[in-house]
C-alpha cells in the first residue's frame, strides 16, 4: 500500500500570505493544531491535538523539517502513533506555492500512508486536508477584510 495525498488550492492572495498561515506557530493553531513549530531546517516541532483512540492515535505528531524555500516550498515530517514513542504513521508532507498573477497556487502532497493500519488515516485525513485548506482560506479573507476596514 502507497496512497498519497495530493490537493491543489488556489488562494487570491500573494504567497507571502499563503506563507505566514504555513509557517507561523499561532496562525498554523488557527487552522490545523497547536504546534512549536519553526521554519528551521532540521527543527523538530510537534503538531498536538486530542487523542483518536479508533485510528490508535495519541494526538502527539513528531515531526521535523526537511526542507525550507521562503514562500516557495515547506516540507516536514510527520509520524504519529499510540504514544510511549511507538509510531504506526510514518509520512512526509509537502507545501509547494506557485506565485500567480491574480493569486498563489499552493500544492499539497502527503505520502507515506504505507502499513495498512495507515488506511482510515489516509482517508480521513484525504478530506480533512480539503476542509483545513478552505479554513486557512477563510482566516486570510478575514484577516485581509479587518485590515482593509480599520
Amino acid at each position: 500500500m502507497a496512497n498519497t495525498i495530493r490537493h491543489t488550492f488556489f488562494f487570491a492572495h500573494p504567497p507571502e500570505a499563503v506563507w505566514s498561515y504555513l509557517t507561523t506557530p499561532e496562525l498554523m493553531a488557527q487552522w490545523l493544531m497547536k504546534n512549536d513549530f519553526q521554519p528551521i531546517l532540521g527543527y523538530d516541532f510537534r503538531f498536538q491535538t486530542n487523542p483518536i483512540p479508533n485510528l490508535n492515535l495519541d494526538g502527539i505528531f513528531h515531526c521535523r523539517v526537511l526542507e525550507i524555500v521562503p514562500l516557495k516550498k515547506l516540507s516536514y515530517s510527520w509520524k504519529g502513533g499510540p504514544g510511549d514513542g511507538k509510531f504506526t504513521l510514518d509520512s512526509m508532507v509537502v507545501w509547494k506555492l506557485q506565485a500567480k498573477d491574480d493569486g498563489t497556487e499552493l500544492f499539497l502532497e502527503h505520502s507515506g500512508f504505507s502499513m495498512p493500519e495507515n488506511l482510515p488515516i489516509y482517508n480521513g485525513m484525504t478530506d480533512g486536508w480539503i476542509k483545513k485548506l478552505h479554513k486557512v482560506a477563510e482566516l486570510i479573507n478575514a484577516a485581509n477584510h479587518d485590515t482593509t476596514n480599520t
